[in-house]
């Protein structure tokens, strides 16, 4: 998934596409009761819109799969971009 790097226990996902961010956020808590915020336009520049999960050391391994099955299984559903890495 395209991870945005910067240093920070906040690890924002880059979508890039205000409507995908949007609707992943509303999927992610209505079929795996996820809450994420999605960053859109004007927090953040249009076609940088982002997910932004804020992990804490209260959540565990377990939940930290979960999210990642979760994005893993919504990103392939939704046919978004892939990346290692944005800048």
């Amino acid at each position: 998934l395209p991870i945005i790097d910067h240093g920070s226990h906040i690890v924002p996902v880059h979508v890039g596409n205000p409507v995908h961010c949007k609707m992943l956020s509303d999927m992610l808590l209505d079929d795996h009761g996820i809450y994420v915020q999605p960053i859109n336009f004007p927090t953040v520049p249009r076609g940088t819109e982002r997910l932004r999960f804020t992990p804490s050391p209260v959540h565990g391994s377990g939940e930290i799969d979960k999210v990642v099955r979760a994005m893993d299984a919504l990103w392939s559903h939704c046919a978004l971009n892939r990346a290692e890495q944005v800048a």
